[in-house]
């Protein structure tokens, strides 16, 4: 089973999740969930680091000796494919556990057969209609031996999600009149972004299979501003002034109450990164203070939005470019009059 391949790890180091900066509580949840060989689904905001938490759990997988060439990763003592099923020698390789992450992206459209499989109409035609080898699998079970991740979850049609119960209580799939069985050895993690309204209602007998684990966003601007440093790109110098300027913006927006949608940490980000671009086309290889409030309406107005009650009394540009000049700006020129006056005073 994965959760003892993963005990061991999460009871030798405090913090095996060293992709991700902060979100302790999320952490402790995740080991604690997967210890039990529970399936987990990880709600909160997007950019706040779902996915490279389910990416690092697969990273702590150990080693594993599977069968060469197999795209399903069986081990040559539990096979799970037809192909493997019917060789009784293997030829073996090693596999990390960062090559055993298969990724769903939640969709409307997906179907049944993406998931679990479908039968090959010109195998059925050689093999018969209910024979092993004229089956195709699915995502499922090239997910076997690593994690299948399931990236917005509640995006997935009700027939999906139908499907989801059997192949997670009785690990057995039903695809017609044809029955699967299979022993798949995985750790299912989904995803939920609570503020997505554009999304399927997931059955309470669906979620109760699961344990949730809730993010949220950076919990100080110290773990935010080292976020912004480690995951941007940097081209041009930016003073820590600057930088805690971006991070105390963004921070400060989302606690705003006219904001129904708030700014994820991919906007600090843009505009540490953004800032830099426009230092390097003037010509400049330090950051300064106009190079980041260019860039606010272009970085920020998609991935903000008004409450309806504001909406439709002020633009999106126009708030942006209000809450910069009131909360930085102005306090900005304030600051630099007091240096002056100070500065006057000594003289």
């Amino acid at each position: 089973m994965l959760s003892e391949q993963l005990k061991e790890i999460f009871l030798k180091s405090k913090d095996s999740f060293t992709d991700i900066l902060g979100q302790e509580s999320a952490k402790q949840g995740v080991k604690s969930a997967l210890l039990m060989n529970r399936h987990i689904i990880i709600v909160g905001a997007p950019g706040i680091g779902k996915t490279t938490l389910a990416k690092n759990i697969a990273k702590l997988l150990p080693d594993i000796d599977v069968v060469e060439g197999c795209s399903y990763h069986c081990t040559p003592n539990a096979p799970v494919c037809p192909s493997c099923r019917q060789s009784k020698k293997h030829k073996t390789a090693k596999l990390e556990g960062s090559k055993r992450f298969v990724r769903i992206q939640g969709s409307p459209d997906l179907t049944v057969e993406d998931l679990l499989g479908d039968i090959d109409p010109i195998k059925a035609l050689k093999f018969g209609p209910l024979s092993l080898e004229a089956f195709t699998p699915g995502k499922i079970f090239r997910a076997n031996n690593g994690i299948l991740f399931f990236d917005e979850l509640n995006r997935c049609p009700e027939k999906l999600q139908n499907a989801l119960l059997q192949v997670l209580e009785e690990k057995k799939a039903t695809i017609g009149s044809y029955d699967v069985d299979f022993d798949v050895n995985l750790i299912f993690i989904g995803t939920m972004n609570p503020e997505d309204t554009s999304t399927e209602k997931l059955s309470d007998v669906l979620l109760d299979r699961f344990d949730i684990i809730y993010m949220d966003y950076p919990e100080s601007t110290g773990v935010e501003k080292k976020i912004v440093a480690a995951k941007g790109k940097k081209t041009a110098n930016i003073s820590e002034e600057l930088l805690n300027l971006i991070v105390y913006f963004i921070r400060l927006l989302r606690s705003d109450e006219k904001l129904e949608k708030k700014p994820s940490v991919r906007a600090s980000i843009g505009l540490y990164e953004r800032s830099q671009s426009n230092a390097l086309l003037n010509g400049r290889k330090n950051v300064q203070f106009e190079d980041i409030k260019e860039v606010l309406v272009s970085v920020l107005s998609h991935r903000i939005r008004l409450k309806p009650s504001v909406r439709y009394l002020e633009s999106i540009e126009d708030y942006i470019k209000e809450q910069f000049h009131k909360n930085i700006e102005a306090v900005k020129w304030q600051n630099h009059l007091e240096t002056e006056q100070e500065a006057g005073d000594l003289r």
